[in-house]
């Protein structure tokens, strides 16, 4: 499947086959891929969290309106961010640079974000949102269907996963064998609408 394919076909899917499962293999790849994506400085912030414990699933759906493709999808993934990524150990990021890179780089990286804590938390989204992305196009083409979810207590959720302080939950990301189709796009917008060019 090409890239355009997967675009098009790709769909929010509510309602998965509780039986199917994912193997190791394919887990890999998603993440390796997902790991691909675009972030700030090369920071890399995201950790992706796959839930396989039913019971921890099941207490995850409970924080999360009840949806029930937190329990049903083969694959229950929370996309996690490290907001200080940026102070830790930042010379690895460009470890494989040429060293000019890497004495221009890695001091920026301070630079830019100590004492900027919007600008911490902001990167960090925006990263784990596109390396969502990866994953829900990586999979449509491996022939699974997604649905990216910010529909849970944020808190509960990062409780549950015993995360430390310094990290968050973005969004989860469910992975699976449709049982459903989603419903009809409920109205897009016309390009005329949102494409903007020089100025509003």
């Amino acid at each position: 499947m090409n890239v355009v394919d997967a675009i098009q076909t790709r769909r929010s899917i509510k309602a998965f086959d509780p039986q199917h499962k994912m193997n190791e293999t394919e887990i890999n790849k998603l993440v390796s891929l997902a790991m691909l994506a675009p972030t700030a400085f090369n920071i890399q912030h995201w950790r992706f969290v796959v839930v396989e414990d039913p019971s921890l699933r099941a207490q995850i759906q409970a924080v999360s309106w009840n949806q029930a493709q937190v329990t049903e999808a083969s694959l229950l993934i929370v996309l996690v961010a490290d907001v200080q990524a940026w102070q830790k150990q930042p010379d690895r990021y460009w470890k494989d640079a040429p060293q000019a890179v890497a004495d221009f780089l890695v001091p920026a990286i301070k630079q830019y974000y100590t004492g900027h804590e919007q600008a911490q938390r902001d990167e960090v989204m925006r990263s784990c949102g596109m390396a969502a992305m990866n994953i829900m196009l990586v999979a449509k083409e491996m022939g699974y269907d997604t649905c990216p979810m910010d529909g849970f207590d944020f808190d509960a959720v990062a409780k549950l996963l015993n995360l430390p302080a310094d990290h968050t939950p973005t969004m989860f990301v469910t992975v699976g064998k449709a049982i459903k189709e989603a419903w009809p796009r409920g109205g897009q917008l016309s390009i005329d609408e949102v494409l903007i060019k020089n100025k509003f």
